[in-house]
């Protein structure tokens, strides 16, 4: 989080899960980082890069070594800044459940 007066400037939430560990994760830990948020009126001052780069080094000091993420591609440059890379093996895929499903409201 990067604080401002009278609030929250920018965040950043990362949620950590088991997977198999192999030779690139060795704890078994993995995280994908699911919010980045920034107040518009403190866009373009660097705060996303100091949440995430906060969010990042926790998570490694707890041992996660696989990071994950869907990025914008206003977002992109900075994710690639900071060590995330393509990978053409992930295929991002989306359900929607129509408004008029039985169990929605």
């Amino acid at each position: 989080m990067v604080d401002a007066p009278g609030g929250l400037a920018a965040c950043a939430l990362g949620l950590t899960h088991r997977v198999l560990p192999g030779p690139r994760y060795p704890r078994g830990l993995a995280a994908r980082i699911h919010v980045v948020a920034t107040e518009p009126a403190y866009r373009r001052r660097g705060f996303a890069r100091a949440a995430v780069s906060a969010l990042l080094d926790r998570l490694q000091r707890d041992g996660v070594t696989l990071f994950e993420l869907h990025a914008s591609d206003e977002a992109a440059p900075l994710y690639r800044e900071l060590g995330f890379a393509v990978d053409p093996a992930l295929m991002r895929m989306t359900r929607l459940v129509p408004a008029s499903a039985p169990g929605t409201s």
